[in-house]
């Protein structure tokens, strides 16, 4: 159902961007936020915000989904999993397609261009809601955690990426790495990418000797 259909039948209304910061103060039990990272990557309000941070010190239950890129952007991993959101649940899936947040199972937040660049549309037709928050529910049961762990340290490649790097630098498959590492062979390559796009490599062993130059691996 697209949101004109919705809006016929008065279940959306259509926000400025602060629409959404005075929803989410309303917010009671657990607020539900699923973020592709497309227009938000190391900004100063990516994915999570002061009011988010607030509902949190309240005792509001937070769970975010992202994809596993994330991991790349040391500035934004480094502010999501510090002591500010450290109550905040957040995890990873290999992709995300949707920008939404749930508010309490009632009240979805989407994006409305048509609204200005940053408008929102509020959501409260409760068959719509509860498909995006099912949605969630089948996405977060095959997401992993993002740690504190997962930061790289001034830039430097992550633990897991580190690990990767080196099996793969090591003549392992990209199925092989995946199950020695409990990823997906999705994830693999896609965090493999990021390597070599951060690094400037144009393939895996360039990566590998320009990464052991700058001591990220040994």
């Amino acid at each position: 159902m697209t949101v004109q259909a919705l809006r016929t039948r008065t279940a959306v209304s259509l926000n400025p961007p602060a629409g959404i910061d005075v929803a989410l103060r309303g917010a009671r039990h657990e607020v539900l936020v699923v973020n592709t990272l497309r227009c938000e990557l190391d900004t100063a309000n990516a994915v999570l915000r002061a009011v988010d941070q607030a509902n949190l010190a309240r005792g509001v239950r937070y769970r975010v989904l992202l994809p596993d890129r994330v991991r790349a952007y040391p500035t934004l991993t480094a502010r999501l999993t510090g002591p500010r959101f450290a109550a905040a649940n957040i995890r990873t899936v290999p992709d995300v397609t949707l920008d939404a947040t749930v508010i309490d199972g009632a009240l979805a937040v989407l994006p409305h261009r048509h609204s200005g660049p940053a408008g929102v549309a509020l959501l409260r037709l409760p068959g719509a809601v509860g498909a995006i928050v099912d949605l969630f529910e089948r996405i977060w049961s095959t997401s992993v955690a993002l740690l504190p762990d997962d930061v790289p340290p001034d830039g430097d490649l992550s633990t897991r990426e580190q690990e990767l790097l080196a099996l793969l630098t090591a003549g392992w498959t990209d199925e092989s790495a995946a199950a020695r590492l409990g990823l997906s062979v999705r994830t693999v390559r896609r965090t493999m990418s990021d390597i070599m796009h951060r690094l400037g490599a144009r393939s895996r062993f360039q990566a590998g000797v320009k990464a052991a130059d700058r001591g990220w691996i040994s």
